[in-house]
Order: C-alpha cells, then structure tokens, then sequence
C-alpha cells in the first residue's frame, strides 16, 4: 500500500498490574511509546489508573493539562505520529470527573476530547463515580478524519451513526473490555465497523487488575469488517497498515448509508431498567 493511502496503525494493548503505581505506569509507556514507529498509536482505556481501581479515580482524577497527557504530548511530538491516549480520570474545572480521551497530534497539540457518554453501571462504579459526555464529534487529521469512543459505547450503535454522519472515516475506540465478555467484543466491533462501513480500531486493556481479567484481542477492522490484525490476551502491539480511502470506495462501491429511510413514526417509549 502506498504511504498515500496508508496508515501504520498500532494499538499498544496493556496491562495494569496491582503493584505497578500510575507513574511508574505512565513511565513505562511513554518508554514503550518512543520505540513505535507509526502513523497512528491508539492506548486503552484507563490504563494509568486501571479500569477497575475505582476507589483511586478521585486521587489520580487530572485536568487535561495535568501530567499523564502532558508526557504523552511530548512523545507524540517526538515520534511525529498521532497518539489517541487511551482515556484518563479528567478532573473539570467545575470538580466533576469525566472518562475522557484525546487525539493528539504529531506536533503534540490535543485536536480532539470526547468524554465518554455511556457509563457502565453493572458490576462497575464508573457510573457512580464518573459524569456522562454530552458530545459527539469527527474532526479532519491528515491520515483521515477520526471519531472517538470508549468500550461500552460499542453497545450503542447509534453513537457511531452519528459519528459515521460526522464525516469519521476511522474511529478509535479504547476500552477495558472484560474477558467474560469477549464474544460481544469481537461481534460488536465488527458490527461497528460494518454498518458505518469505516476503519475502526479498537485498543482493549490486557492482563489482571483488582481481581479482573481483562479481554484484550484488540481489532484493527477495514470497512468490510475485514480483520487486517487482532492480539491475543497478553500485553504487547497489534499493528495493521490501514486504507485511508478504503471508507469511501466502499461507501461509493455499495451506499448503503444513502439508503436509509429517516422520520418514520416511533411508537411510544415503554420504560427499561438498567441491564441485567
């Protein structure tokens, strides 16, 4: 493939290891991350704190210029590549705390956040802990313009519609997907990336952590839902060259997204509980 066309993507899958600090933690992968030649570097979910440390959230909790994505700026300076830096606690002005994530350029500038909208509430904290995004957005790179979401989003197709609408033509997501769930995982990643017919590239975190093991497998998907490379359950790259222009030749190819029929009568909303 050309370097017109693609993009060297690499999902950096990790673990969170009980006796390992969120700095020394940080420490680690910004090392990891200096030896990665890409484009594009996508990190997991909560990887500083570890997903399932949910009594650490309010010590670890940073604003946007605090010091794990500050050290992230400079690597992706350094490298030269676009970094979507998994997501940390992010601490707002007005205290509440977010599950945020950022796009980061290769000059170090943060050209996209996306504060997680879906908060997992079964069996999880985060719900309780953590404040719901309220945003949606694409924003143009120069490797394509790119959608941001984050695990349990994948449940909710009709984020990624409104992201595919957005223009996305690649959308990251970062998760810490359990193990338990794994089968869901790999269906509804494909799923995503089929019914919006782009790239998706799905970083999950790996190993154990607070009595959790976590899913790994992390996917790089074309819009075919063509696997172009998954991990395995261990820590380590999953690296795939991904077709920039690959969105639109498919959409071109087979318009789907055109054929949709909108304004149809809904019937009435019957009340749901949370899931089971």
């Amino acid at each position: 493939m050309s370097a017109e066309r693609g993009t060297r993507t690499v999902c950096l899958q990790l673990a969170c290891p009980d006796g390992e600090s969120a700095a020394q933690r940080v420490r680690r992968v910004r090392a990891e991350l200096r030896e990665i030649e890409a484009d594009l570097v996508v990190l997991p979910e909560l990887w500083a704190t570890g997903y399932f440390h949910f009594d650490a959230y309010e010590a670890q909790a940073e604003p946007l210029t605090g010091p794990t994505l500050t050290a992230l700026r400079e690597v992706a300076r350094e490298r030269g590549f676009h970094l979507v830096a998994g997501s940390l606690v992010e601490r707002a002005e007005d205290g509440r705390l977010y599950n945020t994530t950022a796009l980061l350029g290769p000059d170090g500038e943060i050209l996209h956040v996306y504060r997680k909208i879906h908060l997992f509430g079964y069996g999880s904290a985060e719900a309780r802990l953590l404040t719901p995004g309220a945003a949606v957005g694409a924003v143009p790179t120069a490797i394509g313009t790119i959608g941001l979401a984050t695990c349990y989003d994948l449940r909710f197709p009709e984020l990624f519609r409104l992201l595919a609408d957005a223009g996305a033509e690649l959308v990251a997501v970062v998760s810490a997907w359990p193990a338990a769930r794994l089968a869901h995982w790999r269906v509804l990643t494909r799923a995503r990336a089929i019914e919006n017919q782009l790239n998706l590239v799905a970083c999950n975190l790996a190993g154990r952590h607070a009595g959790q093991d976590l899913g790994g497998t992390s996917v790089i998907l074309d819009p075919w839902g063509q696997v172009l490379a998954e991990g395995d359950q261990e820590p380590g790259l999953v690296t795939a060259e991904v077709d920039r222009h690959r969105p639109a030749e498919v959409r071109a190819e087979f318009p789907v997204l055109t054929h949709r029929r909108l304004g149809l009568p809904t019937p009435p909303a019957r009340p749901l509980t949370d899931p089971a």
